[in-house]
């Protein structure tokens, strides 16, 4: 049993204020209970940021080299704890295990290298006529983390707000928190100074809220729903602070007419399958030519045959569970409400997966022959749902693809280079990704519309957490 009764501040490991509660840890696979968790107050907010705010005189007086040795040994720690953070994403979020392996883990290490890269790039100062130009870190970053992807987004946030000079204030989610345990772990294993990286675990109506309406948090960083950034956003307005938001997506796969239709497919349909669709970016309404969407229903069906839902222990199964209870409700409720609607069911459904009886399972879903006004072709399921649109014309198709209140990102796939890329131009999406093509981790990550604003990765994300000064000579 995990027990994860204490959080980290000011370089070692607290007992939470009076009045802190626990919850289960539930593992989504079996739900059983496989340990506890201290949930933080706002006291406990108050002793983290006291702790951030008296640390960063320091940390952000340190020079380029410093935090870039800092990141060295993080990143050194962080390959040595490879497997437990896989093992951890495992058991929390139910994740197969090839998918913790492969994936997941690796990728937290690919945040920091990212940090790395964009602090030796980045310019600090620069000579404009008589004006120099110079940044400076912000201040103490608020950086709340999803339970989804869940150490990249913490490694990611972490890394490149000290990497600016910000020191920081993590609250991850507590539906993934023995990760980050484990990053916090990291962190002080590799010599973080007293302060600089602070860990509050809790609920975001409490410890987030908390941390966003703080007057002396300069900047908040949140991933997770728009219904979330709407909360930080509303919270953090009275103290004027930089919010950072990386929310909720709707993304579209236009197939042109001249794409490869089998490798598009395939590659949408895996794209929404893999982590059980929990995926922000994930290509859940795919656009299909009217004349070829029985051909991509058959493909579809046959690449989803081959992706079976099931225990994420067993290496035969390539789609686990639902993160936690809440979501397991949602997605089914959505599936139902597309059966209600009447779209098509290609394949999957209501209901848990043939010879699965426990857990937060979901059939992957495949819907075809909706229009684009369907509740499933414009809310966010973020499960293993798949919705099928076809369209007579590339306007049409442009126009369905950016008939979306969100806009993280957008895919494309066409026989015609030239073509995808006009196509691509055109696309109202923070990343768009053309023929499987992944984008290069130094390019910024973020969203339009209602999903969220600012950039993360790359010197970009380095740029949301510093402050410009104009000095006259």
């Amino acid at each position: 049993m995990h027990q994860l009764n204490q959080f980290y501040i000011d370089g070692q490991w607290v007992v939470p204020a009076s009045g802190a509660e626990a919850i289960d840890i539930v593992n989504p696979a079996t739900e059983a209970v496989i340990g506890t968790l201290a949930m933080g107050t706002e006291a406990d907010v108050e002793r983290a940021v006291a702790a951030a705010r008296a640390a960063f005189p320091a940390w952000s007086a340190t020079h380029r080299e410093e935090r870039l040795a800092l990141l060295g040994r993080v990143i050194e720690v962080y390959q040595t704890r490879l497997g437990d953070i896989a093992q951890a994403i495992h058991e929390e979020i139910g994740a197969p295990q090839w998918l913790a392996t492969e994936r997941q883990a690796p990728l937290g290490l690919l945040a920091l290298q990212s940090a790395m890269t964009a602090l030796q790039d980045i310019e600090f100062s620069k000579r404009l006529g008589n004006t120099e130009v110079v940044s400076e870190p912000m201040g103490v970053a608020a950086l709340i983390t999803p339970w989804n992807w869940p150490i990249f987004t913490l490694a990611a946030k972490v890394a490149f707000a000290l990497a600016s000079g910000c020191t920081v204030v993590l609250k991850p989610s507590e539906f993934a928190p023995l990760d980050a345990k484990v990053f916090a772990e990291i962190m002080h294993e590799a010599g973080v100074p007293q302060g600089v990286f602070n860990m509050v675990f809790g609920a975001g109506p409490v410890v987030g809220a908390a941390l966003a309406s703080h007057p002396d948090v300069d900047v908040i960083s949140l991933t997770g729903s728009t219904r979330a950034g709407v909360e930080v956003s509303s919270a953090a307005a009275k103290t004027v602070k930089r919010v950072l938001l990386e929310l909720g997506g709707k993304s579209p796969m236009l197939i042109l007419d001249d794409a490869d239709l089998a490798a598009a497919v395939k590659d949408g349909v895996i794209n929404v399958m893999v982590n059980s669709g929990q995926t922000c970016v994930a290509p859940s309404r795919m656009l299909v030519p009217r004349a070829l969407q029985d051909q991509a229903k058959a493909i579809a069906a046959t690449v989803v045959a081959a992706m079976p839902a099931g225990d994420p222990s067993d290496a035969r199964y390539k789609v686990g569970p639902m993160a936690n209870r809440p979501q397991f409700e949602k997605v089914q409720k959505m599936i139902g409400i597309g059966i209600e609607h009447g779209a098509e069911v290609v394949v999957g459904g209501s209901g848990l997966p043939e010879g699965v009886e426990q857990g937060y399972f979901v059939r992957p879903t495949v819907f075809a022959n909706v229009t684009n006004d369907a509740v499933v072709a414009r809310e966010e399921i973020f499960g293993p749902v798949l919705t099928m649109i076809p369209y007579d014309t590339e306007e049409e198709a442009i126009a369905m693809a950016n008939d979306s209140p969100y806009g993280l990102a957008a895919y494309v796939w066409s026989g015609n280079p030239e073509r995808a890329r006009r196509v691509a131009g055109r696309l109202r999406a923070g990343v768009v990704r053309i023929n499987g093509a992944m984008s290069d981790p130094r390019a910024p990550f973020g969203g339009y519309k209602q999903s969220g604003n600012g950039r993360e990765l790359g010197v970009y994300g380095l740029h949301e957490y510093l402050e410009y000064k104009s000095i006259a000579l």
